[in-house]
């Protein structure tokens, strides 16, 4: 089950990758595979599945015109781009994909990208053709309004999920991604109207765990995020949401080596956590706090490191980063850490003043107003 929370697309991004079929992307003269390519490819797709996208894309480039399915080669490769925040890499591939069979998975990561790239209207027109061609696909609406959310378009994310739920008015995945909208536009109220359709559209599922945990850490009920999460746990589910939302209560909570039973449980569900989807950003920084913690600063700034290569825009890395090297004895890459934090301050200061001159407005579906501006 893929569900979205902020900062939570590089976890998202993950769609399988395999078992395309060469029939679908066949173009030209077949092409004789080649067993290094046919490695390569593998490998490459190996990697993406764990996230791990640097190390898959020189599989992928090793691999271009040798391989017999060159659909997921070139798929696949755009996704690393879109997953590393290389965009502008991802676009051409994606438009020269011809369509067939997956066309609409094409449409959905060229959105993707094209938001990335701050395309605004592009974006727009390639997300409307997406949902023509797969109407039901409730993970086209999940991964491009969490990829609007990333990139500060609001207005954007609320018109996909509008459109999502007018096509699937009973997913839960949809309500919960709705709540998270919401939350981050500091509508708390409507929030919890959204959790809570989620949690009543599938009752005792694995997305009502996660989404009753989720109101409550949102609304500051931090014993309750504890108990839902424990609950969700304990009737079997694991997702790595839920494991990440107890782990983070309990901190919250005042776990700490000095009380060693809540410690040992938040410790427990993060490693888990990571375990299950290596991929998810908020995960590793929790992790890296807790080893913090317990003294071990190598590995806790490890998993520091590895929540910044997955999420480099997410200011709450650095901090915790920069004081983990200051402790370790390493002001030159503490000093390294506050000057990416400030850059980013001022990128967001920078877009926040460009959108107040003239961001597009979402009306009934359709874009007005002037283009974004452009990086």
């Amino acid at each position: 089950m893929e569900v979205a929370r902020p900062a939570g697309r590089i976890a998202l991004v993950l769609l399988a990758l395999a078992g395309f079929g060469a029939a679908a992307c066949a173009q030209g003269t077949p092409v004789r595979p080649e067993p290094s390519a046919e490695t390569d490819l593998r490998a490459g797709i190996a990697f993406t599945s764990r996230g791990e996208f640097d190390q898959a894309i020189p599989r992928f480039l090793a691999a271009r015109g040798r391989v017999a399915d060159a659909f997921a080669l070139e798929f696949n490769l755009a996704l690393c781009y879109v997953g590393t925040r290389r965009f502008r890499d991802a676009i051409p591939i994606l438009s020269a994909i011809p369509r067939g069979a997956r066309a609409a998975d094409v449409q959905n990561l060229l959105t993707q990208a094209l938001v990335g790239d701050r395309q605004v209207d592009a974006a727009w027109k390639a997300f409307q053709q997406a949902a023509s061609l797969a109407p039901q696909n409730e993970k086209l609406y999940l991964l491009v309004a969490q990829a609007c959310l990333d990139e500060g378009f609001g207005e954007l994310a609320g018109q996909v999920l509008e459109t999502g739920l007018r096509n699937l008015p009973g997913s839960a995945r949809l309500h919960f991604q709705r709540g998270i909208f919401y939350a981050q536009q500091d509508d708390n109220q409507q929030a919890a109207r959204e959790f809570q359709r989620a949690q009543a559209s599938a009752p005792g599922s694995e997305i009502a765990s996660i989404a009753a945990a989720e109101q409550a850490l949102i609304e500051g009920r931090i014993q309750d995020c504890i108990r839902s999460a424990r609950s969700g746990i304990e009737a079997g589910h694991s997702h790595y949401l839920l494991l990440t939302l107890l782990g983070e209560a309990l901190l919250r909570a005042g776990a700490t080596p000095a009380t060693p039973a809540e410690f040992r449980e938040a410790r427990a569900a993060l490693e888990k956590a990571v375990a299950v989807q290596p991929g998810y950003f908020s995960s590793h920084v929790a992790l890296g706090r807790v080893y913090l913690a317990l003294g071990r600063k190598d590995e806790g700034i490890g998993q520091l490191e590895t929540g910044r290569r997955l999420d480099p825009r997410n200011k709450a890395v650095y901090p915790p980063l920069a004081a983990a090297y200051r402790s370790a004895g390493q002001p030159k890459k503490a000093r390294e850490a506050l000057a990416a934090l400030a850059e980013l301050n001022r990128e967001d200061a920078s877009r926040t003043g460009a959108a107040n001159g003239g961001r597009a407005g979402y009306v009934s579906g359709k874009p007005t107003g002037d283009k974004m501006p452009q990086r």
